[in-house]
């Protein structure tokens, strides 16, 4: 089996699907490999150092012709992906819920289209390949730096002779893989930090990394006794619900510098989690970072993608849906891993090998074509509806459904 690797081409993509160290865990596995020239130059990862691991250095044509498997951190533009034909396999971050026009596109051309959005994520067999949790610890990491370096102040308290600067006021809002870390990069920093989260369970998780935890009270409107959902992750408020939150944010917004928000939900609208009520309540200077900011829609009313908005009364709003992609050698090497741990279950003898009565392969197999197919009774993975019968060749298999970060 012959594994490929585009150079990313989506605007403002800087990562790479495999590093050479992912080439030589794929040789391993009997796999050849085949990446464009300059694909990983950007993400640090030069021509030198993928041939030096094994990989072939070949152009964009020859990568979409000669490959069996073709990873990608995002999926390829019509262009590209209009080359792919049946029996070839597209592996990546495909967001099969937010764009059905790419998978009936593959689904029509035969061609396997395998998304790590889908992987179950709850199984502890699958954490090596969790690329939703491995790109949201970069993301956590960096927002805090991005609020850092946008705020007028000081994070730290800092006493000099001029005086004693008080540290920063710290909330993120969400309480996931990204809160977490962006929570523990941000007191690192010596912020005063508070965390929050719809989820009982994740008072401790807070708790845990030294931070307080907003109080809010439960919303009257509750229908349900607690947040959580299964898996561990939170539901989806009701509309009462939510009116309730965003009506206790705004009072409990206008004592922080800092807002950091977290809350996505592959393929759907983020919740709105902060409202121009809320912005309008801050202190001039305040900056809000909203980590769900893309084309569905923000956790922050006013946020744009990939831009900084300066409200009117001087609060920076900051877009920033793909900060993996802004550090992009860490975010690299960790998703390199995630696809390589991913091949390494569905790769037998040097090739795909797709088991249908398997978990994980269930859940992130959305179409296939002709590979080779065990079949069963699965018990199905959460969120995701294999079939209990062999697919046709080309046939759409799972309903790409995908957990929340």
């Amino acid at each position: 089996m012959t594994v490929g690797v585009l150079r990313e081409r989506a605007a403002g993509e800087r990562r790479v699907a495999l590093t050479p160290d992912g080439v030589e865990r794929l040789r391993k596995l009997g796999c050849g490999v085949l990446v464009e020239s300059g694909a990983g130059t950007i993400a640090g990862f030069f021509d030198a150092d993928y041939a030096a691991s094994g990989a072939e250095l070949v152009d964009a044509d020859t990568v979409l012709t000669r490959s069996g498997v073709l990873v990608c951190v995002r999926a390829p533009g019509p262009a590209q992906r209009g080359r792919l034909t049946g029996g070839q396999a597209l592996i990546g971050l495909l967001e099969p819920a937010a764009d059905p026009e790419l998978m009936n596109d593959l689904n029509a051309a035969g061609v396997t289209a395998i998304s790590l959005d889908g992987l179950p994520r709850t199984l502890s067999s699958a954490q090596s390949m969790d690329a939703l949790t491995s790109q949201a610890n970069v993301a956590g990491y960096k927002a805090a730096l991005v609020a850092a370096n946008a705020y007028g102040g000081f994070f730290p308290m800092l006493m000099t002779a001029a005086g004693t600067v008080r540290p920063a006021t710290v909330l993120v809002i969400g309480a996931g893989v990204a809160g977490l870390q962006a929570i523990g990069t941000a007191r690192r920093l010596g912020a005063v930090v508070t965390g929050y989260d719809v989820r009982d369970a994740a008072r401790s998780d807070i708790a845990s990394t030294g931070a307080k935890f907003l109080e809010l009270g439960r919303p009257v409107a509750a229908e349900h006794e607690s947040a959580s959902a299964a898996g561990g992750y939170a539901r989806a408020l009701t509309s009462r619900e939510q009116a309730d939150q965003q009506s206790a944010m705004v009072d409990a917004l206008s004592r922080f510098d800092v807002v950091i928000t977290t809350a996505q939900v592959p393929g759907r609208r983020p919740p709105v989690l902060v409202s121009t009520q809320a912005i309008a309540a801050m202190r001039p200077g305040s900056v809000v970072v909203d980590l769900a900011a893309g084309a569905l829609g923000g956790n922050v009313e006013g946020s744009l993608p990939d831009q900084t908005v300066v409200s009117v009364n001087q609060v920076t709003i900051i877009g920033a849906g793909n900060l993996p992609s802004s550090v992009p050698t860490a975010s690299s090497t960790a998703y390199s891993r995630n696809i390589c741990a991913l091949l390494g279950h569905l790769v037998e003898d040097g090739r795909l090998d797709l088991d249908l009565t398997d978990d994980i392969t269930a859940g992130v197999l959305i179409t296939r074509s002709e590979v080779a197919v065990h079949t069963g009774s699965p018990a199905p993975a959460e969120n995701v509806s294999p079939p209990t019968s062999p697919a046709a060749p080309g046939e759409l298999v799972t309903t790409g459904k995908g957990t929340p970060s």
